[in-house]
């Protein structure tokens, strides 16, 4: 099928407190229609949930679309399950069983590639070869993209920066214990500079609850620590950044002057840039990856 031919197509963001599920419309996939609700906190429910939600996408456009799903986590690329440290996906797998049950294929991508994958097909990645989705919320997750493509993944582990370890050089200088994370390892990353444990770093740094420009340098720091490693290994043209933390004022400088003291010699760094489509960059990837899977 022609892809400029499929007018409608629906994206569901699975996230650790609600569904976003949006309809987009147009070769641009411009969102037309957008419902939330909570997310069950059992695997059965969440399932429901999620037939739900494609059925009210069905309603929506007046018939079936095709649809995608962006899960937090590792989707597991040969048995189907999605492994996630807050969503109770269960062990069973996901996308095919929710396929059978829709009588479409659903593909189910994590959110990290899902926001790249928006941010590099009309988004402030757009001009960008190789793309770097950094979402950095609850969680930190991230994505990338050549000419506007997701990679294939093996097992799912690709860009889970979140889950990396936080570096011997950041735990010294900033004095830092080591923080159990709830996916089993040590010392993730994620629970050093996601929104969640931006709370946290401040009271440890400061002793303050609300971070100040202290803090807020301290967590750039730890952060472009921490995306060197990413950037030595794909080397994208642009690093795009979302999620809840983007919104801090002033957080794209303030992160790309941390990445510059971390330059090796006269070699060029990625751009920086703000994502364009924001909190919609997920449901908006899944749907495009939806659109491929149809086409």
């Amino acid at each position: 099928m022609d892809m400029d031919a499929i007018d409608l197509i629906g994206g569901i963001d699975v996230g650790g407190t609600k569904i976003e599920s949006r309809l987009f419309a147009g070769p641009e996939a411009a969102s037309i229609a957008v419902e939330r609700t909570e997310t069950p906190s059992t695997p059965a429910a969440l399932r429901r949930a999620i037939l739900d939600r494609i059925a009210w996408l069905d309603g929506r456009a007046g018939r079936a679309v095709p649809v995608g799903l962006a899960v937090p986590g590792i989707p597991d690329t040969g048995t189907g399950a999605v492994f996630a440290a807050n969503v109770a996906f269960g062990a069973a797998p996901l996308g095919p069983g929710i396929a059978a049950s829709a009588g479409r294929p659903v593909p189910v991508l994590n959110d990290g590639a899902a926001f790249a994958l928006s941010e590099a097909r009309g988004g402030a990645g757009a001009e960008a070869r190789v793309v770097l989705g950094l979402v950095v919320g609850t969680g930190l997750g991230g994505g990338v993209t050549v000419d506007g493509r997701t990679l294939p993944r093996h097992a799912g582990y690709g860009l889970e920066i979140g889950h990396a370890a936080l570096s011997a050089a950041m735990a010294e200088r900033y004095r830092l214990p080591l923080r159990e994370c709830p996916c089993g390892r040590v010392a993730c990353l994620e629970r050093y500079v996601s929104g969640a444990a931006l709370p946290w770093l401040s009271r440890h740094v400061t002793g303050a609850e609300v971070p100040n420009a202290e803090v807020l340098d301290a967590w750039a720091d730890i952060l472009a620590e921490g995306l060197m490693a990413t950037l030595f290994a794909v080397d994208p043209g642009l690093v795009v950044l979302g999620g809840g933390l983007s919104g801090l004022p002033g957080v794209a400088e303030r992160l790309a002057a941390a990445l510059e003291g971390r330059r090796l010699g006269p070699a060029a760094l990625p751009g920086l840039r703000l994502a364009r489509f924001g909190p919609t960059s997920g449901a908006r990837g899944a749907a495009l990856a939806a659109r491929d899977a149809a086409c």
